[in-house]
């Protein structure tokens, strides 16, 4: 399994070739309409303070995403598309701030940020929710953020995100804890749930 990676840290990182020149800076992370994984980056300027350019940075061009940068083979991989349609793109794919529902009708929480899966991947493994007092049961007054796997099926409407109801039977308030579990499943043929 591919090291886990939060997708508010990916905002920001250069777009490097493999020859070493930074030819942009992610601006937003885009994702697929059933949100399973990353299909690709709208891009800032080779300065974080140029703004936004008229290209983006398609999953398929993607050589490797790291923890420092976004790989890719050369300039080439960058495709020119209307602001207009970039920024569309880049709201329909946002998943920050969402209100997150299971299948059997209760809310659990709102998504803090997504994990996804680095190198070649970019597939959406989990959510960091703020944790409504029914999934985590504790203080009143203590805030809870815990991660809860994306599971097999999910739904992704507006700034709604449905999740199977047994996927909060995995909720931990533990990245590494976390990171075992999805691991040791992942290693057994199973993805993140059973």
């Amino acid at each position: 399994m591919n090291e886990l990676m939060a997708v508010r840290s990916l905002t920001t990182l250069p777009v490097v070739t493999l020859g070493g020149d930074v030819v942009a800076h992610v601006k937003d992370t885009v994702f697929d309409a059933s949100a399973t994984r990353i299909t690709g980056f709208t891009l800032t300027g080779r300065t974080l303070l140029s703004g936004p350019v008229p290209q983006d940075l398609p999953w398929p061009a993607v050589h490797c995403l790291g923890h420092h940068a976004v790989m890719v083979r050369g300039r080439e991989a960058l495709i020119d598309v209307p602001l207009s349609v970039a920024r569309r793109d880049a709201l329909r794919g946002r998943l920050l701030g969402a209100q997150v529902v299971t299948d059997a009708g209760d809310t659990v929480g709102t998504v803090l940020d997504v994990l996804v899966e680095g190198g070649t991947s970019g597939r959406l493994v989990a959510f960091r929710l703020a944790a409504h007092r029914e999934l985590v049961h504790g203080s009143r007054h203590r805030r809870h953020r815990v991660y809860v796997p994306r599971g097999e099926a999910l739904s992704a409407s507006g700034r709604t995100l449905v999740v199977p109801a047994h996927a909060t039977a995995y909720v931990t308030d533990d990245l590494p804890g976390f990171t075992a579990r999805a691991g040791a499943r992942h290693d057994r043929g199973r993805g993140v749930l059973p």
